[in-house]
């Protein structure tokens, strides 16, 4: 068996675990944060997490209030940040905030501020 990679970079996709919502929708809600927060990191933090395979880890947030915290953490540190608000157009209400992404940002970095959190 091969050693585990090092990975140096992640990216933490956060899905809040007092709504109810079915696996798809959670998995949806987590894709629009990756993307999103994708989206908001500098292009060399992005290549080198790409090129290193492109680590995700899913975790689970008790509360709104968790969420806010967590992205405000996040956001002091510098990094990148996506707070998913649904449309409504399916499970739950319009205007429901669901999910957040983190990074790609350095392992160590994500672990300070995510690191009490549970896997989903």
């Amino acid at each position: 068996m091969s050693p585990e990679p090092d990975f140096k970079y992640k990216q933490c996709l956060i899905i809040r675990n007092d709504i109810r919502m079915t696996c798809g929708k959670k998995c949806a809600q987590l894709a629009h944060a990756a993307v999103g927060a994708y989206e908001k990191t500098d292009k060399i933090t992005r290549k080198k997490w790409f090129d290193e395979g492109m680590k995700k880890v899913t975790l689970k947030a008790g509360s709104l209030r968790e969420l806010y915290e967590l992205k405000s953490i996040a956001e002091a540190a510098g990094i990148a940040t996506s707070l998913i608000t649904d449309a409504g157009m399916t499970e739950i209400p319009p205007g429901t905030v669901t999910a957040l992404g983190l990074g790609p940002a350095p392992s160590e970095d994500l672990d300070r501020i995510t690191g009490d959190l549970s896997l989903l």
